[in-house]
């Protein structure tokens, strides 16, 4: 086992030979065990760990008095915060959700765990949980919008009711720590953003950075589920820290489903008004945000993304948007592949959809008609973002061409003739990248080899192989010259991390710059070997966009959906590696599938999680995948070096919207007109089953 993270060699994961936190060899370390409530609100009227203190294997075990000095998590405010944010690493008094900690057990192995946190007396006296409280809010105005919609020649609405969803990465939530002399702790973490993590954990715990050292090994996934520190996670270190002793806690399916952030939940409603000629004339539009009982780091992005993308790429200038996010006693939500894009897309592309038909348009007409063209780019949008570089029409056209779209829609009309159900479904989006800065440190040594060390990380993107192309490029060298590493507090420079599609556009442009400077160096006659290490700052932010076009086709007698084929246009700007792009947008069109049609958080009238495990939660399997047809558009951005922009989110934004919309479309010969996310065979075949019921009545 070495301390040094480098990406491993291609293959070597899907060998077995990748390292994860559970991997980290930590000999005589304790595994933590959390004793959870099982009720969403209560007061906590009794907490007795006598028993389970004297059981064997158990070294410790603390409650919320022990740990109720710890500082709280900071929130990034992207929205003014109108409450108070606690961050109770164990309950203290009370209880907010089911599933959160009220107990942490050290012990010996994990069935010394289990065994002593059923041996622990908790009583909770339940209580109904409260109303929801309101936490941030924010408005957009623009134009006049109540003035055209008064002078409208036509008006749509519509309701989006996101369900929540898990993330559900491969690998669970993970961390490892091991105490040294002098205070000092190197914490292994399966996380997004390991300078992130030790900043946090130094600031809660009132340590010296400088004392902990923070690794993200090979990360099984994380989808923004690991964007952020949690209760359990601050618990780990600061009992190793207190003990001197290694920790490690490794969450089980269960506890992910429980207590890790969920994903959407958002609801969303819009109107948009229509002129004569079929311009758009304005957009107003609410939105709800739930949040959980305590606040991930990026609480506030989902809900404050779903507003300010509005109206997407769209020329609208009159404009009223309003969000509101509100604490709930569940489960924290936070970003989530996408983390408020795909519930933008999916209000805007319903509402355009719903306006092509009340207006009797062509859909790829009326959305290229309301479209910026591309000399009109970079614009300032009417909430304030400005948009940076693109052929937005064009991506409609090109998608158009690549799905025959016309052929199609005539065979839709000679199968409906013959009693099936099928419909086709459009969806253009924006996917705005991370924005702010990265940083890089490169060595061009004497032997010919490069070596990259990135303030970035990754879980699964490729990046190191990204890196080294990027390195190769501009050293003059191939990219099997070029080392990477990241990941590692000690040893990498410090930066954000892999969130908000910015590792390419950011991170990439932070190794290009340093790259630059080497170069230069050794141009001036500068000997070998040379290390140059930038800090790097975007101008904007890099919009990558996209046009999707998915055919689906309804049982007419189950109402089970079946997802023909997909067509996905994307621009993600300046490409450095083709099939890591086409890896993430397959990989993002899977989880926008899921989401679409099977995947759902549910808790029952009590406050109980009725998805607790897979067995309950239904995920994507490779089966049902469509085929995809990918095509691109390369269109670079001025807002960094590479001219790169995002795609990491692009499959989860566009495929629900397109999802929707074929669906609608599909049953629209029955007259439904509107349906909720996720289109299981249930709610398709309800949906039907009404409207036939509502024509046989009339």
């Amino acid at each position: 086992m070495t301390d040094r993270f480098r990406d491993p060699a291609p293959g070597a994961l899907l060998r077995g030979a990748g390292l994860y936190c559970d991997d980290i060899a930590l000999p005589g370390a304790l595994r933590v065990t959390f004793l959870r409530s099982d009720e969403p609100a209560g007061r906590i009227a009794a907490l007795d760990c006598t028993e389970a203190e004297a059981l064997p294997g158990v070294a410790a075990i603390h409650t919320g008095a022990d740990v109720a000095h710890i500082g709280a998590l900071p929130v990034n405010e992207v929205m003014p915060l109108e409450a108070d944010c606690a961050f109770p690493i164990l309950a203290q008094g009370a209880v907010q959700a089911v599933g959160q900690p009220v107990a942490a057990i050290l012990a010996e192995t994990r069935a010394q765990g289990f065994d002593a946190a059923e041996a622990i007396l908790l009583d909770i006296d339940a209580e109904a949980p409260p109303p929801p409280e309101a936490v941030a809010s924010r408005d957009w105005h623009a134009g006049a919008p109540a003035a055209e919609m008064a002078r409208a020649a036509c008006r749509v609405s519509a309701r989006i009711a996101h369900p929540r969803t898990a993330p559900l990465s491969l690998e669970t939530r993970q961390i490892a720590v091991r105490p040294a002399a002098g205070g000092r702790l190197t914490i292994w973490h399966s996380t997004q953003t390991p300078h992130r993590t030790r900043s946090h954990l130094a600031r809660m715990l009132g340590l010296d950075p400088a004392r902990l050292r923070v690794i993200a090994p090979d990360v099984g996934g994380a989808f923004g589920m690991k964007a952020s520190l949690y209760p359990e996670e601050v618990y780990c270190v600061w009992a190793a820290h207190r003990l001197g002793r290694p920790v490690r806690w490794s969450a089980t399916r269960s506890e992910d489903f429980l207590s890790a952030t969920h994903g959407r939940g958002i609801e969303m409603t819009g109107t948009l008004a229509l002129d004569a000629e079929g311009r758009f004339t304005a957009l107003e539009a609410d939105i709800a945000a739930p949040l959980g009982h305590w606040l991930p780091n990026s609480a506030l992005i989902p809900g404050w993304n779903a507003a300010r993308i509005l109206p997407g790429g769209y020329d609208i200038d009159a404009l009223r948007v309003s969000a509101r996010l509100s604490r709930e006693n569940r489960a924290a939500t936070g970003i989530y592949r996408g983390a408020g894009r795909p519930e933008a897309a999916a209000l805007m592309e319903r509402l355009v959809d719903k306006a092509a038909r009340a207006s009797g348009r062509d859909p790829f007409d009326l959305r290229i008609r309301n479209l910026p063209a591309p000399g009109d780019l970079p614009k300032s949008t009417a909430t304030g973002q400005t948009l940076d570089s693109g052929d937005y029409a064009g991506a409609l056209r090109r998608l158009r061409e690549v799905s025959d779209y016309d052929a199609r829609r005539e065979a839709q009309q000679r199968r409906r003739a013959e009693g099936a159900l099928v419909g086709l479904g459009v969806a253009f989006f924006l996917e705005p990248s991370g924005e702010g800065w990265e940083s890089a440190r490169v060595t061009l040594g004497a032997e010919g080899r490069a070596h990259v060390a990135s303030g970035s990380s990754a879980q699964g993107q490729a990046r190191a192989r990204s890196y080294a192309a990027i390195a190769g490029e501009a050293l003059g060298l191939a990219p099997d010259q070029v080392d990477v590493s990241f990941g590692d507090t000690l040893t990498d420079p410090e930066g954000i991390g892999a969130v908000a599609s910015r590792s390419t556009a950011i991170g990439g442009s932070a190794v290009f710059e340093a790259c630059r400077a080497v170069h230069a160096a050794q141009e001036a006659g500068e000997t070998l070997p040379i290390t140059r290490e930038t800090r790097y700052e975007t101008s904007g932010q890099a919009w990558g966009y996209g046009a999707y076009l998915v055919q689906l086709s309804v049982d007419p007698e189950t109402g089970a959906p079946s997802v023909e084929a997909a067509f996905c246009v994307d621009d993600a700007g300046r490409v450095i590696n083709a099939a890591s792009v086409a890896g993430q947008i397959i990989g993002g069109f899977a989880q926008g599938l899921g989401a679409a049609l099977m995947e759902a958080v549910r808790f029952d009238a009590s406050g109980q999680l009725l998805t607790a495990s897979l067995m309950d939660y239904a995920a994507p399997r490779a089966g049902d995948m469509p085929p995809v047809t990918l095509a691109e558009m390369q269109t670079p951005s001025p807002m960094n070096a590479l001219g790169a922009k995002g795609v990491g989110e692009a499959g989860t934004i566009g495929a629900p919207a397109a999802i929707l919309n074929a669906a609608i479309d599909a049953l629209a010969p029955l007259g439904v007109e509107e349906l909720q996310m996720p289109l299981t065979s249930l709610t398709l075949w309800q949906a039907m089953t009404r409207a036939r019921q509502e024509r046989e009545a009339t």
